[in-house]
């Protein structure tokens, strides 16, 4: 095992800028902290040195940044393609090594740990065996310090801390892989719905078959094989979609698309990093793959560039079942896109427009964006709100309010009840003969455990999770977006896929019945879900009133660029643009008891009411 982690050292974190997934880096920096140790997160130029340390300058930028920060633990977090991890991994070691940092070369740096994927985790030990210690992820609060060799104790009690409600959860996961018989869930006959298996056919179609029928919710899934060879990848993918479509459930097929896909569609990509994802590049094998796919519903990630024109072409050749647009995010502000975020936004608006046009629902794809970089639960629903309400004012008919539960995954299930209710409550008072929402699910992005078994328990404890929301309406959720157990492993196949749905409406329809009989709490009126969503409720109510009163337009691409940019959002672990939105990054959050807060700065500082942090704003405002 690598050396243990003292409170006189400096942690780095770092991850190639290729991948964009920041959560783990956001989250393990918050711990560290919480715990009393020093961290230094690299920034967008040192990332992109990251993804490719071979280079001469980029070795050099990197070895510049661990020695100005003085960082004697590094940590390097990469968590797409298992071969080109440890392939960068390797690369960066032997950089450390030949320029003298490691401290068995005379240098600084005591340990080193890797995160990623688990296949690169498993070759990473190999290689070096005890001298790197590895993240497979899903490990705990408690787990993730004691790997580093740190006492779990160092940290606060309400971050390591369980509520009964979760463990109470995680029992019942477990009893359903351990006694229960999801090999008998079977395909669900949806034929007679309207216009199925067209091209004329919508979600909401699909939606009011099964509430008129008594059916479970949608299966929504995720997948898309990467490859290095384009061509193969693409066939292969069309094949999951035929396997997919004949095992029958398996509603609406999620295509997980590469980055270039997002940004340089039907563009020369020779000598272009793509990352995962499968990655179609042109419209002729859209088309192809919505054929591949039939019946099932197809969606896709939305373009990073270009996005009104790809949301076009994407109705023209899959009949795309939904849009999921992230406004702000998907841009430069997370590295994920080009363009810069008012851009961004302008591009989002063109796209609702076109998307209004068609009378197709849309997914905003923004609160969890928000959550990943730091930010409260108060941000988390008002972001929802705005979006839904500046989609309504762009004509948007039909709205999927998608929860990410378990996120961060500190997050207490309580907390996430609330956070979920009070989301609804809001996005709900716009409801009208001409606007309609729809409740979709899902687990959170790093929640599931490496171990498979462990990660089947906790799919089936998060469908409980997913029925709490509503337990007295059958007809919730209506989507259920399953994130397949092998996630925190490997990517999904679609065996896994079909597995990953049995289990999940396996759990769903055991515990319904539990909650019949009395055998499981009744969560409508538990009082520590109904004092959160009280507090979340107000202080959401609070917020957007302020932001109304103070910020013009705030329903178009200039409001909510100014929304964020005057700080009434939090995100103090952006990574990205932190110049352009340097009031969004000064407040301070924190995980307390399985909820995030806005707290006042200092190390003893108490949560921040919502209505102080408001008056902080007008009067910044006022002394402008």
């Amino acid at each position: 095992m690598p050396k243990a982690v003292t409170l006189s050292d400096v942690v780095g974190l770092a991850r190639a800028r290729i991948d964009a997934h920041m959560l783990g880096v956001c989250r393990a920096d918050e711990l560290l902290r919480e715990s009393g140790v020093k961290t230094v997160v690299a920034g967008e130029r040192v990332c992109g040195a990251f993804s490719d340390p071979a280079k001469a300058d980029n070795s050099s930028l990197i070895q510049r940044w661990l020695l100005e920060n003085r960082v004697s633990i590094l940590c390097f977090s990469y968590r797409l393609n298992a071969d080109d991890a440890v392939l960068i991994f390797r690369r960066l070691m032997y950089q450390l090594e030949s320029n003298g940092l490691l401290e068995k070369c005379g240098g600084r740096i005591r340990a080193v740990y890797f995160a990623g994927l688990h296949n690169a985790c498993a070759a990473i030990e190999r290689l070096y065996g005890g001298e790197v210690g590895v993240f497979y992820g899903g490990e705990t609060p408690r787990e993730t310090l004691s790997l580093m060799g740190i006492d779990p104790g160092l940290a606060p009690d309400d971050i390591v801390g369980v509520h009964p409600y979760d463990a109470a959860r995680r029992h019942f996961g477990q009893d359903v892989i351990a006694t229960g018989d999801s090999a008998s869930i079977t395909p669900l006959d949806r034929q007679s719905t309207r216009f199925f298996g067209t091209k004329r056919e919508k979600v909401g179609d699909r939606i009011q078959h099964g509430r008129k029928h008594g059916l479970p919710p949608l299966m929504r899934a995720h997948a898309g094989p990467y490859g290095p060879d384009r061509q193969e990848a693409v066939a292969l993918f069309r094949s999951w979609c035929q396997e997919l479509a004949l095992a029958g459930l398996l509603d609406v097929l999620s295509i997980g698309t590469s980055q270039l896909t997002q940004e340089r569609f039907a563009e020369n990509w020779d000598g272009r990093p793509n990352g995962g994802g499968v990655p179609i590049n042109s419209p002729g094998e859209y088309e192809r793959v919505w054929e591949a796919a039939r019946p099932m519903l197809v969606r896709t990630y939305a373009g990073t560039q270009r996005v009104p024109e790809l949301a076009g072409m994407h109705e023209d050749t899959m009949n795309i079942a939904w849009h999921a647009l992230s406004l702000w995010w998907f841009s430069r502000l997370d590295g994920r896109g080009p363009n810069p975020v008012f851009e961004n936004l302008q591009e989002h608006f063109e796209a609702l427009r076109r998307i209004a046009a068609t009378g197709k629902p849309y997914e905003p794809n923004v609160s969890h964006h928000f959550a990943f970089r730091g930010a409260d639960d108060i941000t988390y629903v008002v972001s929802a709100v705005l979006a839904a309400r500046a989609a309504q004012r762009m004509g948007i008919r039909e709205l999927i309010v998608q929860i990410m539960l378990n996120d961060p995954k500190y997050t207490w299930g309580v907390n996430d009840l609330a956070k979920a209710r009070a989301t609804l409550a809001l996005v709900r008072e716009l409801e009208a003969p001409g606007f309609r929402v729809y409740l979709q699910t899902r687990a959170g992005l790093d929640y599931l455990s490496h171990d498979l078994p462990t990660a089947k328990a906790q799919l089936a404890a998060v469908t409980a999770l997913m029925d709490d929301i509503e337990p007295n309406n059958p007809r919730s959720p209506d989507i259920i977006h399953v994130v397949s157990y092998s996630e925190g492993r490997h990517l999904a196949t679609p065996e896994i896929i079909n597995e990953s749905i049995r289990i999940t409406r396996h759990a769903l329809g055991s515990y319904r019945r539990l909650r019949t009989r009395g055998h499981v709490d009744d969560m409508s009126g538990q009082p520590d879900v109904r004092e959160r969503m009280s507090v979340l409720v107000e202080g959401a109510r609070h917020v957007l009133a302020t932001i109304e009163a103070c910020v013009e337009r705030p329903y178009t691409p200039r409001g909510l660029y100014d929304v964020l940019r005057l700080g009434f959002l939090p995100v103090p672990q952006l990574v990205h643009c932190r110049d352009e939105f340097r009031e969004a990054v000064r407040w301070h959050t924190r995980v307390r008891n399985g909820r995030v807060d806005v707290y006042e700065n200092g190390e003893n500082g108490k949560p921040l009411r919502p209505d102080v942090r408001m008056a902080h704003i007008k009067e910044g405002l006022l002394n402008r």
